[in-house]
């Protein structure tokens, strides 16, 4: 699997998730890799990027093919009980923005 999603030609909608962790793990892990296959199942799901450092420090793009569909997925009930332990238990601060993606490029060798 590539780290660089797949993504169609735009537009289509980028969700960014941009975080730093708590210390430990208490059940992250686990849930972080359940949340990309459950979103890998969504209707709308194009593909995610994601990247954490040793400091904590991490950013998780995920791709839309429209704001319906980013809709759908924070309201599914099992993302919904991972962001209330998000704030409750992983992470010190979080930002997350939706943008509009209306061109991309890729360089490939």
């Amino acid at each position: 699997m590539s780290f660089l999603a797949n993504t169609p030609k735009p537009p289509y909608y980028a969700v960014i998730f941009s975080s730093t962790r708590t210390e430990g793990d208490n059940g992250y892990g686990a849930m972080s890799d359940k949340m990309v296959e459950l979103a890998a199942q969504q209707p709308g799901f194009l593909g995610v990027e994601s990247a954490r450092g040793a400091d904590g420090n991490g950013i998780t793009v995920s791709y839309w093919e429209s704001e319906e569909a980013i809709l759908a997925w924070k309201e599914h009930a099992l993302h919904q009980v991972a962001q209330r332990r998000g704030k409750s238990e992983w992470y010190s601060k979080y930002a997350l923005r939706v943008a509009k993606v209306e061109r991309d490029g890729l360089f490939e060798l």
